[in-house]
C-alpha cells in the first residue's frame, strides 16, 4: 500500500466526516479500495475513506470467503498444502497484492540502515530488497503451511474468512493508535477514523470470527491478531514515527499469519 510523495511528518491528520454516505455507499467504498474489482466509485473527498472503515471486515471476509470457495475445492482433489496455496494465490489476484505490497516494503524500510527519513525514502521505492523478499516468502510460506493443517475443507473456509476479516479490522484500529508518519500520506487522504469507526469494525470483525472458527478459537485468533498488530505498530512508531499505507499493509498480512496460527493451534 504505498502512499503519495513524502513530505515532513505530522500528527494532524483530516477528521473523518461525520457522516458517509450510508452503508451501502461505504460497502461499495470499501471493495472499491480493497480489491482490484472494476467498481466505479465517485470522486472521494479527504477524509472520506475513513467511515468507511468499519465496513472493511465485512469486505475481507468476503475475500476471504472467495479464497476459501477455492481451498473447499481444492481440498477435494489436491493435497492440503497445493490447496492452500491456491486459495492465497486467488486471494491475492483479488486484492492486487495490495498488502503484500506493503509487507514488502515496510520490511525493507526496517532493514534499512540509517534515520527515519532513508526508511521512509526506502519504502518509497518501487523496487524489493531482501528483507522485503523475505518478509514475503515466511508470510506466504506461514499462511500455506497453517491452512494445510485444516481437518477439513470447511474448517479452511471459515479460517480464511476470519483471517480476512481480523485483518481488515487492524486498519482503523492502528490509525486510531498512531499518528501519520506523513503529512501528505494516506492519513491525510483517508482520513483518520474515529473510535467509533475502529469499535464497529471490531465488532463485525469479532463476529466473522465466530462464525468462522467457533467462539473459543475465535477470541484466541482475535488475541493473538491484537498481539500482531501492537507489535508491528510499536515497530511503526520506534522506526517511522507512525503509520503509513505500507504499514496498515503489513500489518493486515501480520495479522492473518497470526489468525491462522491460532487457528492452526485450535485444530490440533
Amino acid at each position: 500500500m504505498n502512499d503519495t510523495p513524502e513530505s515532513e511528518p505530522t500528527a494532524d491528520a483530516p477528521p473523518a466526516p461525520a457522516h458517509s454516505g450510508g452503508w451501502f455507499a461505504d460497502l461499495h467504498l470499501a471493495a472499491a479500495f480493497l480489491t482490484r474489482l472494476p467498481l466505479p466509485v465517485a470522486p472521494c473527498g479527504p477524509g472520506g475513506l475513513a467511515p468507511a472503515m468499519a465496513v472493511f471486515p465485512l469486505v475481507g471476509g468476503a475475500i476471504g470467503a472467495t479464497a476459501g470457495l477455492v481451498f473447499l475445492a481444492g481440498f477435494q482433489v489436491l493435497p492440503p498444502l497445493p490447496a492452500a496455496l491456491l486459495a492465497l494465490a486467488v486471494a491475492t489476484l483479488l486484492t492486487g497484492a495490495l498488502h503484500e505490497d506493503g509487507l514488502a516494503d515496510f520490511a525493507d524500510g526496517l532493514g534499512a540502515r540509517g534515520g527515519r527519513e532513508h526508511r521512509l525514502e526506502v519504502m518509497r521505492d518501487s523496487r524489493t530488497g531482501a528483507f522485503g523478499v523475505l518478509a514475503l516468502v515466511f508470510g506466504i510460506a506461514l499462511r500455506a503451511a497453517c491452512l494445510a493443517a485444516a481437518p477439513s475443507g470447511w474448517a479452511g473456509f471459515g479460517a480464511l474468512v476470519a483471517a480476512g476479516a481480523l485483518a481488515r479490522a487492524a486498519f482503523p484500529a492502528v490509525m486510531q493508535a498512531l499518528p501519520p508518519a506523513r503529512a501528505d500520506g494516506l492519513g491525510a487522504g483517508a482520513g483518520v477514523p474515529d473510535a467509533g469507526v475502529a469499535a464497529r469494525a471490531a465488532v463485525a470483525a469479532l463476529v466473522l470470527a465466530v462464525l468462522g472458527l467457533g467462539p473459543m478459537a475465535a477470541l484466541a485468533a482475535l488475541a493473538a491478531s491484537a498481539a500482531a498488530a501492537i507489535v508491528l505498530g510499536w515497530l511503526a512508531r520506534r522506526a517511522l514515527g507512525g503509520f503509513t499505507g505500507d504499514v496498515l499493509g503489513a500489518t493486515a498480512q501480520l495479522v492473518e499469519v497470526a489468525v491462522l496460527l491460532a487457528a492452526a493451534v485450535a485444530w490440533r
